[in-house]
């Protein structure tokens, strides 16, 4: 394992004294495990320079979700939306489903632009380009965790005490869609480097699937919109964590599963065709 080089070139990375089956797999583990310094580095870097020239800084993690509850909450007063009665607090179902969604949209638009940002270092230095895209997927994590003490006070100021078995339960639960977000971020960042345009028409893209999922709002199961979301994953990948941390159980736990070896299999692939590609796309940064 000691004399195992990886001279990456052109055309692809050349290994010398790695050998047996799966040897691809093998090498993309063998990549991300020697990259873990290179990630928290990136990861360091890139959340400190996110909020350091901004006015507000970090609070706007907790600025936006407000400012977008209260709109819907504003536009469900004036009857322009019809919100039905879900057995808690508006404001706590929605704060809970929109941080488990900013996971990933944050996450993607993160890291499809992994990439780009780094510039010429891409370019110039040799080195696992897979750490781009992982410390970039951790933006989400953090965002994920700050506002995580903003449920915690919703809970307290609305007396609504969580299951605290579902509340680690639902935690656990985020992992498939930590994983799908790792796996679309992977291929979003090889197509950023060829197409510029891709993180916009994926901010136009996550906001229609979101409105169109429920994530701030429940949609009925006999809607034409209600049956398409029995085939929408991140009716499963949302919801069920949420419907553990309020209730500690959940009716849809069927669907979760299989969407989360979608999630597995998303992951995977985006890993491998990142692993591959990822040589040759320096010359489109």
């Amino acid at each position: 394992m000691n004399d195992v080089k990886v001279i990456y070139t052109p055309e692809g990375p050349i290994v010398q004294g790695f050998t047996g089956p799966f040897l691809t797999t093998r090498l993309m583990i063998r990549e991300i495990l020697s990259a873990r310094w290179l990630i928290w580095m990136f990861f360091l870097r890139d959340t400190a320079s996110k909020y350091r020239q901004s006015l507000l800084g970090i609070l706007w993690v907790i600025v936006n979700p407000v400012i977008t509850i209260g709109l819907f909450m504003g536009m469900s007063g004036s009857g322009i939306l019809s919100i039905p009665d879900m057995g808690i607090p508006y404001p706590l179902y929605a704060i809970i489903g929109l941080t488990i969604w900013n996971l990933f949209t944050v996450g993607v638009v993160s890291s499809a632009n992994s990439l780009v940002n780094a510039g010429s270092m891409v370019v110039k230095i040799n080195f696992p380009k897979v750490a781009l895209v992982m410390a970039a997927s951790a933006n989400g994590l953090v965002e994920f965790m700050i506002r995580l003490v903003i449920i915690a006070f919703a809970f307290a100021y609305y007396g609504f005490s969580p299951d605290w078995i579902g509340l680690l339960t639902g935690l656990i639960c985020i992992i498939p869609l930590y994983l799908i977000t790792v796996g679309f971020g992977f291929v979003l960042s090889l197509a950023t480097g060829v197409v510029r345009d891709i993180p916009n028409v994926v901010n136009m893209l996550l906001t229609a699937v979101m409105l169109l999922s429920p994530v701030l709002y429940p949609i009925k199961g006999d809607t034409i919109l209600g049956h398409a979301n029995l085939f929408n994953p991140f009716n499963y990948l949302v919801n069920v964590p949420r419907d553990l941390i309020i209730k500690g159980h959940s009716d849809i736990l069927a669907g979760f599963i299989w969407t989360s070896l979608i999630a597995v299999f998303v992951f995977f692939l985006g890993w491998r065709l990142f692993y591959l590609a990822q040589t040759k796309i320096a010359e489109r940064i």
